[in-house]
């Protein structure tokens, strides 16, 4: 995993990680944002959106050119505030 792995964001209250994204590589053009999570308390204070920035920042760093999220309906609006537009995907469930 980490050879594939662009970047690990972490949030922190002191010493206690309160927020943690993991963004994946390809190796050459694409990266996505896996794993984005904030402890229950401290959701709804830009901690996520913070992490989703710093994700976008280090991708065009790394001059990745398309940076991919995959999420839930109730996200939507979250990861448009973030810069993302929706597109068409495909997903097949391997596991019941």
């Amino acid at each position: 995993m980490l050879a594939h792995g662009l970047a690990h964001i972490c949030a922190y209250d002191g010493n206690a990680l309160v927020g943690f994204v993991n963004v994946a590589w390809d190796g050459d053009a694409h990266a996505f944002i896996l794993d984005t999570s904030v402890h229950k308390d401290y959701r709804h204070q830009g901690i996520a959106t913070a992490l989703a920035n710093r994700a976008a920042k280090a991708a065009r760093q790394a001059d990745v050119e398309w940076l991919h999220v995959d999420y839930e309906p109730h996200l939507t609006e979250f990861y448009a505030k973030c810069g993302f537009k929706p597109t068409d995907a495909g997903l097949i469930k391997l596991q019941k």
